[in-house]
């Protein structure tokens, strides 16, 4: 019996990775079911052995956005475009707040799971995809809030929202928020095998990058010199767009939208190539 007929007897062949573009995307599409079962397991075990669980889901993002509207609304007097302070204030933490769970968990992806990493073989990508796709639902369930927020505030409030054409591309926006995540995650995780104060300063910088996104503030109030800078943070144009959207304010420009396209797809393919080097030998390092 010859090689390729001995390998035809066995339904996977693992084999060392030589090219840094195999990237083995059929075997991230036949462990799928390992997938659901991981994102079933990060979603429950999170709140296991808390006394509100998933209440946390509507806790967090509704308390942030009562210290936004009570410090930087009521306190500091910051404009919200004329919008009702807590639809402003609770659509931007919502969105960030996705991204920021996104890259955060997926920089410390080697190091968290370096155990089972060693120990069996499934396609590593699985464990990126699986922490975006278990915040998804967070965040959908975050969004159910946000649209009850909404539709509190036309019933009760009299409020007249102006929705523009841009409420078409929310599914694009959010697709870009999981991407911008997940690469950006990536290329920090490929560094935090080596040097795992990188961890902490994700932590600590992700916090202070939020005040360089118009999460607490229009881009409209942004001081005329610093708005090109601000446009350069692709998470600028998901938020604004989101706002613009939903509630009919917002600067977002079908230019805005194609730089956000390029910037997401760049990271995503540098991050899934770094990933996909660092995944040969970081069992040496970690």
């Amino acid at each position: 019996m010859n090689h390729e007929e001995a390998i035809k007897e066995w339904d996977l062949t693992i084999e060392p990775q030589n090219s840094l573009f195999k990237l083995n995307l059929k075997d991230v599409w036949r462990y799928r079911d390992l997938l659901g079962l991981l994102v079933k397991r990060d979603f429950t075990s999170f709140y296991k052995q808390t006394i509100l669980g998933p209440l946390w889901i509507f806790i967090q993002p509704l308390f942030t956005t009562i210290t936004f509207v009570f410090i930087f609304g009521n306190l500091a007097g910051i404009s919200t475009d004329e919008l009702p302070q807590p639809l402003f204030y609770m659509t931007g933490v919502v969105a960030w707040g996705y991204f920021a769970e996104c890259i955060t968990k997926t920089s410390t992806v080697f190091k968290d799971n370096a155990n089972i990493f060693g120990k069996v073989y499934f396609p590593r990508l699985i464990m990126p995809l699986s922490i975006v796709a278990s915040n998804l639902v967070k965040f959908g369930v975050q969004l159910v809030m946000l649209v009850l927020l909404f539709g509190f505030y036309i019933l009760f409030k009299d409020f007249r929202p102006n929705p523009t054409y841009y409420l078409l591309l929310l599914p694009i926006f959010i697709v870009c928020m999981a991407a911008l995540g997940l690469g950006l995650g990536m290329i920090i995780s490929a560094m935090t095998t080596k040097y795992r104060d990188l961890a902490f300063l994700v932590t600590f910088g992700i916090q202070l990058f939020m005040y360089a996104t118009p999460v607490i503030y229009p881009m409209s109030a942004a001081p005329e010199a610093y708005k090109w800078l601000i446009s350069l943070n692709p998470m600028a144009t998901v938020i604004e767009g989101i706002r613009l959207g939903l509630l009919g304010k917002g600067s977002c420009s079908l230019a805005d939208v194609t730089y956000l396209l390029t910037v997401t797809a760049s990271l995503l393919i540098i991050g899934t190539l770094v990933f996909n080097k660092v995944e040969k030998n970081f069992v040496d390092t970690v």
